[in-house]
């Protein structure tokens, strides 16, 4: 528009009257800065190239600095905490600061969403006990969260909008024809979320083995780059530590996480009385940009479904 055009010819010649060389004002032109703003450190105030790459620096340290801090949400009151008493200043772990940001950054970028269901896993957990030694002769030790994963791929290729991520333009949906599914791991150093590739492939003994070596991997910090990268859905377990529910956050760009907390033995009515049984509670997370709360309650009867009744999953 005329305006912008204005303004354009405005920054034109604001930098043509700055002293620098032919050279450093094509790197600027290049490079989008406005040679009026660059504080020149050569002879006679001379703006040099090296004034004009440490302008870019320190611009893109300025805006990450801004993201950190919240990307113009207002800051939290720093506070000096020592005046009310002794403080320890504990360092964060390299794996907890990139945690932090990514969650952060997955927080304020995402509408979420949580709903949260139970299912009752008592046959489930009796098939699971009777393959123990049929585990020990195998050496692998097989968890409910074997389960809950090829559960969880049987979901998505039903509701493959989970299995998705939102283009950068926001007009399109990346619909992953494959199911990578990361899994959740606390370690020393903070959480990490090494991934399952082609977890539809594979069976429960080969999801149980990998599992326990990706969270071996994770606690010995043995896992490679690959082991992180490339996953589509995620799942977040807390086994005894759970509680009744939680809001697990989207790990971005993926769409959703399954948050699975601790088993529980309730009553449940079976028309006739009730009888004990092995409830487990999920909290699914999603974007609600993709994904709206129907969807969700879809995926989440699925899934509960699927769990309940672990023929399904031979279907």
């Amino acid at each position: 528009d005329a305006q912008s055009g204005d303004d354009g010819k405005e920054q034109d010649a604001a930098s043509a009257k700055v002293y620098a060389g032919p050279a450093t004002r094509r790197l600027a032109r290049e490079l989008g800065v406005d040679l009026s703003e660059v504080k020149g450190t050569g002879n006679r105030n001379r703006i040099t190239k090296d004034d004009v790459k440490d302008f870019v620096k320190q611009h893109m340290a300025s805006t990450r600095s801004s993201n950190t801090a919240g990307g113009g949400l207002p800051q939290v009151a720093q506070i000096d905490f020592s005046k009310f008493g002794p403080v320890d200043m504990v360092p964060l772990t390299r794996i907890q600061q990139r945690g932090a940001d990514n969650l952060h950054r997955s927080w304020v970028n995402l509408p979420h969403v949580t709903q949260h269901d139970e299912t009752d896993i008592t046959d489930l957990e009796d098939f699971r006990k009777s393959l123990k030694q049929e585990a020990e002769h195998k050496g692998i030790k097989i968890t409910p969260l074997a389960f809950i994963v090829k559960a969880c791929c049987h979901a998505l290729r039903e509701y493959p909008n989970f299995n998705a991520s939102l283009h950068a333009d926001g007009k399109q949906l990346v619909r992953k024809q494959y199911l990578n599914i990361g899994i959740a791991v606390d370690t020393p150093e903070g959480l990490v979320v090494p991934v399952i590739k082609a977890a539809d492939e594979k069976s429960i003994w080969q999801l149980s083995a990998e599992i326990a070596d990706l969270s071996d991997k994770a606690r010995d910090k043995k896992l490679a780059m690959d082991d992180l990268q490339g996953g589509t859905f995620s799942v977040s377990s807390l086994g005894a530590l759970g509680g009744t529910g939680f809001t697990p956050i989207v790990n971005a760009p993926e769409v959703a996480i399954l948050g699975v907390s601790k088993l529980q033995l309730k009553p449940l009515w079976t028309g006739e009385a009730f009888v004990p049984r092995k409830v487990l509670p999920l909290s699914l997370s999603y974007d609600h940009r993709v994904i709206n709360g129907a969807d969700g309650g879809r995926f989440m009867n699925y899934l509960a479904n699927a769990l309940a009744d672990i023929r399904r999953l031979a279907l």
